[in-house]
């Protein structure tokens, strides 16, 4: 696994952060080092997911990156359930490819390149993960994604949203974004890839409250929402249709 050092030089420009080739690279070292518990909340997603799964149903990975999180639900999901992967980035669709071929994953499957901003098609759904991909999706496109996941989710379908979150308090807020980035540093990264890092993020990570993310889901399609993880600013949510 290539280490992340995307941030450990400094630059005289920050630019927008992407999902190009070089982050590609170093992707699941990134994940493992700068999302909390992240093994855990992929097992997490897995178990509630095969308790939703179907035969003869889809499960959809929306933004599926490397194809981590598709690689634990094949360990936890009936063979007879079709996977589909979805991601703007055809570098993240190659690496995911890769590890699914070295591991010799044989269940049907398929990926999409596709921009979430320009909407998605769901059909015959009984599982849809967003996992850290809705608040990269613009604000103005959210609420037309939830809705067409839901839409297309077959009763009792379930979707599991994770998500960086914000306070509804800004001291605690602050807090919490402290507790983070000490977090990060515990994992090897420096002051100033951290600071980077979050500056290449300011225009792109776009966080709602936990009360938002829950109204967004329930105003548009889901019947039921609850949380089933949370460390300071991360939440996992499940709604069900």
């Amino acid at each position: 696994m290539a280490q992340d050092k995307l941030f450990s030089k400094k630059r005289k420009v920050i630019q927008d952060f992407n999902f190009g080739h070089a982050t590609a690279l170093v992707f699941d070292d990134m994940l493992q080092r700068s999302v909390p518990f992240y093994a855990e909340m992929q097992r997490m997603m897995a178990e509630i997911a095969a308790d939703y799964a179907q035969p003869g149903t889809c499960v959809v990975d929306l933004g599926c990156s490397t194809g981590t999180t598709i690689i634990t639900l094949d360990h936890y999901i009936a063979p007879d359930v079709r996977f589909v992967g979805v991601d703007y980035s055809q570098e993240m669709i190659k690496k995911a490819k890769e590890k699914l071929a070295k591991l010799g994953v044989k269940r049907e499957l398929e990926f999409i390149c596709r921009d979430l901003n320009e909407g998605v098609e769901i059909q015959n759904a009984s599982v849809v993960i967003l996992n850290l991909t809705l608040q990269f999706v613009r604000p103005l496109y959210r609420q037309n994604v939830i809705r067409q996941i839901a839409d297309g989710l077959n009763k009792d379908g379930c979707l599991i949203l994770v998500e960086k979150v914000l306070s509804n308090d800004s001291n605690i807020n602050r807090f919490f974004i402290k507790y983070y980035y000490d977090f990060k540093k515990r994992n090897g990264y420096s002051k100033m890839e951290i600071s980077q890092k979050r500056e290449a993020l300011e225009n792109v990570l776009i966080p709602y409250q936990v009360e938002e993310n829950i109204e967004l889901l329930k105003s548009n399609g889901f019947s039921s929402v609850d949380i089933f993880f949370k460390w300071h600013n991360f939440c996992g949510f499940l709604a069900q249709k």
